[in-house]
């Protein structure tokens, strides 16, 4: 009974393909997978939005959405609809046809990514060797789409929010590689689903999860910075600066278009939080060894909507940094420390097992982390401002 429940959707997935003919099984299987794809993370958007919007509102001390159905739930249909309806604006000067494929291009490719994402036991649309390799190379493909947006509406705040935002991703896209190269040299794969199944395993009732180790949790704390980064999430949504950009690179985006590039944003958060997942907190599986009667599936989500949150607690408590500062951040500190834990990983593989690594590996980081901190990271100390006023 636990195992049909843990394999339910797969069990599912193959009662439906028997009924045809066996030569179109196998498209049908990929068919249906992709189905679900489309369903499932585009409703986990939908809640993500109100339940974001309810946690904001309550930090605010305000009240969230509470008019369009129980409890403001059917919110995201209201909003749906109304970005289906609104007016299409285009300027004149725009290039029609880059600022048209612009947003789809960003959605299919952060859709893509999910395709190597191992949701559960045996639940992985596209099972190959190289799955991080192909998730990175689309990720990557999205800053191309977030440029073409800039530059195609011809309109100057746009593209300076596409500069922007372009600059954040690559610096901080450098940093997401290296803190999942740590894993891959731990694991030995580029596989997914094998960097899953090696962290699959129990001491006792604790788990072998990579962020239970010195070098597991400063790439985690990396990774999860460049994933904020990444994502234009606050305190690094500078792209969309309201006070100064309008909004970025979608400035002159409306109606359904606007919408694709809200999904996208939202996709792509949870897209990178279920690699994360993957990578440091072992997947889909249990925390604890006598949880493992849990579907796989069901421990999966839980982190997936654990990272989700910790997104919007984010958001409403910290501030916007400044463009300088987000960049100095990222090649003074953040990329030098996931390269100094490339080489703690390297000593963690090859010191063998014992007290002796751990206390080795853990005072390397903490002496790293505290000599930069002090050192690269010094506050500068400007001088008063002067007002002057045309006469």
């Amino acid at each position: 009974m636990i195992d049909k429940a843990d394999q339910i959707f797969v069990l599912l997935q193959h009662w439906l393909v028997s009924f045809l003919p066996l030569a179109l099984q196998q498209p049908a299987a990929v068919l249906l997978g992709v189905i679900g794809i489309v369903c499932v993370f585009p409703a986990i958007f939908a809640l993500t939005t109100v339940f974001e919007r309810k946690g904001l509102g309550r930090i605010q001390n305000r009240l969230g959405p509470n008019r369009v159905g129980p409890f403001g739930f059917m919110q995201p249909i209201a909003d749906a609809i109304k970005s289906l309806t609104k007016e299409d604006v285009v300027p004149s000067t725009a290039n029609g046809p880059v600022h048209f494929l612009a947003p789809v291009g960003l959605v299919v490719a952060v859709f893509m990514g999910f395709a190597v994402l191992p949701v559960g036991r045996n639940m992985v649309l596209v099972d190959m060797d190289a799955g991080l390799l192909f998730f990175f190379a689309m990720g990557a493909s999205t800053e191309v789409s977030v440029f073409m947006a800039g530059w195609s509406s011809r309109n100057k705040y746009s593209l300076l929010g596409a500069m922007r935002a372009v600059a954040q991703m690559i610096s901080y896209e450098v940093v997401l590689l290296l803190s999942s190269v740590a894993v891959v040299m731990i694991t030995g794969s580029l596989s997914l689903t094998k960097i899953v199944e090696a962290q699959n395993q129990y001491t006792g009732i604790f788990p072998h999860w990579y962020i239970f180790t010195p070098w597991g949790l400063a790439g985690f704390v990396m990774y999860a910075i460049a994933a904020t980064a990444e994502t234009n999430r606050s305190p690094f949504d500078l792209p969309e600066g309201e006070s100064e950009l309008v909004a970025g690179y979608h400035t002159e985006y409306s109606g359904f278009k606007f919408a694709l590039f809200f999904l996208g944003e939202y996709l792509a958060m949870l897209s990178i939080s279920g690699l994360g997942t993957t990578l440091f907190l072992g997947g889909w599986s249990a925390p604890l060894s006598f949880l493992t009667f849990m579907p796989s599936w069901f421990w999966f989500f839980s982190k997936l909507m654990m990272s989700i949150f910790v997104f919007i607690w984010m958001r409403g408590t910290l501030p916007r940094l400044r463009q300088d500062q987000l960049m100095n951040f990222a090649w003074k500190f953040v990329l030098p420390f996931t390269l100094l834990d490339l080489f703690v990983t390297a000593l963690w593989r090859f010191m063998g097992e014992g007290l002796l690594r751990w206390i080795v590996c853990s005072a390397i980081l903490l002496a790293a982390y505290i000599i930069m901190g002090r050192v690269a990271m010094v506050r500068k100390h400007f001088g008063p401002r002067s007002y002057r006023y045309a006469e």
